[in-house]
């Protein structure tokens, strides 16, 4: 059975909400995971793993959250070949680059060898009852993804 593991962070709660509805859709095919926020992990945990979920919240003009920083720098010393990742996050489209951190995160992963098979999901501050739902078959797809 894969290990999963999700990553994220949240400053209002909003991606938390993402991240509990991702959740959900994964458990919901039998799969189980583990979830630590950003500061209760370290990248080289990453390794331990065969799936992992990252999230994040878009900080400022299209940064990752100050949060994040060391883990993102760490994430440069780890291998994640033959990994499965996805990532997520709350943005807020009144700033230019919606949904940057969900991006830089992928981006990330995959230059560290990891395979991305899903488009990053970015939910608009909070998610509504039809964005919890889609947040839940994210969760289910990537599961899916894993066998």
């Amino acid at each position: 059975m894969s290990r999963i593991l999700m990553v994220y962070a949240s400053m209002t709660g909003n991606t938390q909400e993402v991240a509990e509805a991702i959740a959900e859709g994964i458990r919901s095919t039998g799969k189980d995971l583990e979830i630590k926020e950003v500061m209760d992990a370290t990248a080289k945990e990453l390794e331990d793993y065969d799936a992992i979920l990252l999230g994040a919240y878009t900080w400022g003009d299209g940064d990752l959250p100050d949060e994040c920083l060391d883990f993102y720098e760490e994430m440069d010393d780890i291998d994640l070949s033959g990994k499965k990742v996805a990532a997520f996050g709350s943005c807020d489209s009144a700033y230019e680059h919606v949904g940057a951190a969900v991006d830089i995160l992928l981006k990330k992963a995959s230059e560290r060898g990891a395979e991305t098979p899903l488009e990053g999901l970015k939910i608009e501050l909070s998610p509504n009852a039809k964005e919890v739902e889609i947040c839940k078959q994210f969760g289910v797809s990537f599961s899916e993804l894993l066998g």
